[in-house]
C-alpha cells in the first residue's frame, strides 16, 4: 500500500468530521484535570468511583514495586505469574462469585481468549449488534460462524437461537458503553436455558457499580454463576486500575490457561498493577458508600438535565449520553464545552451509528453537586 493511499483516508475521515484527536493530560485520572495549561471539569472518564488517584493505592503500588520490581518479565505460563496476580484472581473470584477468575492485560485480550478458544468450527456465536468491538472482532476471528441481533431484540435473538442447530453461544455487553442502558439479561437467560446456549456477559462497566456491594450485573439481577457461566469484566473502569478478567467455574479457567492464545502468548501484566488493582478492589469492599455517592450523583446529574430540558438517552448507569446527531454539530458543542470548562467525550461513527453522534457524559461518584451544576449550566446555554 502506497502511503499516499494512506493519506488520502485520513484526508477523508477530516472532511467528514470523524478524524480523532488526542488530548494530552498535564495531571492524573480525578475530577479535574490539567490539559495543556487549562483546568477542566473531567466528565469523560470511566474513572467511575474515583478510584485511580486514591491514596491507599499509591501506596500499594509503592510497596509492589519495591518487592517485584517493574516488569513481568514473561507470559504466566513461563515465570510470570507473580503472588500478586494470584493474590487478584482469588479475590475476584470471590467477589463475583465464582469458583475461578483469570487476568487478562485488556478486556480486548480477555474477550477474545473466550471467543477463540470456546466456540469451535460447526458452532455459532448469536451476538447483539451494539456489542463492544472486542467482541465484535473475537466471533470474526473465532473458527465458529457468527450471527448477530439487533440490539436488545428478544424476538430476533429467539430467532437466531430457533434456527440454530449448532452448539450455541449469546454474547452481550451487561452495559452498552455509548448508550449506556442494560442488556435485558432475564430475558436472555430464560431464552438461553430454552434453547441449551452458553452465555457470555461482557460486565465491563457493570463490575464495581451495579448491585448492593458493585460485584456487577449478576449481583444486580439475582442471576447466578449457572445462569451465566461466562463472565468478564474489566479493571480499568470503576476499579480505576488496568487490565480485565473471566470469571467462572474451575475447568472453564483452567481451559483459558490451556487454550486463551490472547493469554499464553503475551507477558503478563506487572505485578505492582495487580497490586493496586487488588487494593482498590478491597479498598471498594470495605467503603460501599462510594456507590451510594455514585448513584446519588447519577440521579441528581438527570433531574437537572430534565428540569434544564436536556434530553438524555434513557439510562441509569453512570453513562449519561446526549444525542445531538451530525458529527460537525457534536464537533462545536464539544469545543464550547472545552471553552466553558468541561472534558466530555464525543462519540461519533464508526463508534456508533451515522447520524447518531453524542456526547458520552460520565458521572462519577467523585464529583459534587456544584460541578454537576456547573456542567448542566454549560450544557444548557450551548445546546
Amino acid at each position: 500500500m502506497k502511503f499516499l493511499e494512506l493519506q488520502k483516508s485520513l484526508d477523508e475521515r477530516v472532511e467528514q468530521g470523524l478524524y480523532r484527536h488526542r488530548r494530552i493530560l498535564n495531571s492524573g485520572q480525578k475530577t479535574q484535570v490539567i490539559i495543556g495549561d487549562e483546568s477542566l471539569l473531567n466528565f469523560a472518564s470511566n474513572d467511575y468511583l474515583g478510584l485511580a488517584s486514591q491514596q491507599a493505592v499509591k501506596g500499594a503500588i509503592s510497596s509492589s514495586v519495591d518487592q517485584y520490581g517493574f516488569g513481568s518479565g514473561a507470559s504466566h505460563l513461563i515465570c510470570g505469574h507473580q503472588k500478586p496476580h494470584q493474590d487478584l484472581e482469588d479475590a475476584l473470584a470471590q467477589f463475583v462469585n465464582r469458583e475461578a477468575a483469570l487476568t487478562f492485560s485488556t478486556g480486548y485480550m480477555a474477550n477474545l481468549a473466550i471467543l477463540q478458544s470456546l466456540a469451535k468450527k460447526g458452532d455459532v456465536i448469536i451476538a447483539d449488534k451494539l456489542n463492544h468491538a472486542s467482541l465484535i472482532d473475537g466471533a470474526r476471528l473465532s473458527s465458529a460462524e457468527s450471527k448477530r441481533y439487533s440490539h436488545c431484540d428478544m424476538t430476533m435473538l429467539e430467532q437466531r437461537l430457533s434456527h440454530s442447530k449448532q452448539n450455541k453461544f449469546v454474547v452481550t455487553d451487561s452495559v452498552f458503553s455509548m448508550d449506556g442502558d442494560l442488556a435485558p439479561l432475564k430475558e436472555i437467560v430464560r431464552l438461553c436455558e430454552k434453547y441449551n446456549a452458553v452465555l457470555i456477559v461482557d460486565d465491563a462497566h457493570g463490575f464495581g457499580v451495579l448491585g448492593e456491594t458493585g460485584s456487577g450485573i449478576c449481583e444486580a439481577l439475582g442471576l447466578t454463576p449457572k445462569e451465566v457461566p461466562v463472565l468478564m469484566a474489566t479493571l480499568g473502569k470503576s476499579l480505576g486500575g488496568y487490565g480485565a478478567f473471566v470469571a467462572g467455574e474451575k475447568a472453564l479457567i483452567d481451559y483459558l490457561i490451556q487454550f486463551g492464545r490472547s493469554y499464553i502468548y503475551t507477558t503478563a501484566m506487572p505485578a505492582v498493577i495487580a497490586s493496586g488493582n487488588l487494593t482498590n478492589l478491597n479498598y471498594l469492599r470495605n467503603n460501599p458508600e462510594i456507590l451510594l455517592r455514585l448513584k446519588k450523583n447519577i440521579k441528581y446529574f438527570k433531574s437537572q438535565c430534565y428540569q434544564n430540558n436536556i434530553d438524555l438517552l434513557p439510562s441509569d448507569t453512570a453513562i449519561q449520553p446526549m444525542l445531538v446527531g451530525s458529527n460537525e454539530a457534536l464537533l462545536r458543542l464539544n469545543e464550547k464545552l472545552f471553552s466553558d470548562g468541561f472534558l466530555v467525550g464525543a462519540i461519533r461513527p464508526p463508534t456508533v451509528a451515522e447520524d447518531s453522534a453524542r456526547l458520552r457524559i460520565t458521572v462519577s461518584a467523585e464529583h459534587n453537586q456544584q460541578q454537576i451544576d456547573e456542567l448542566v449550566a454549560s450544557l444548557a446555554k450551548n445546546k
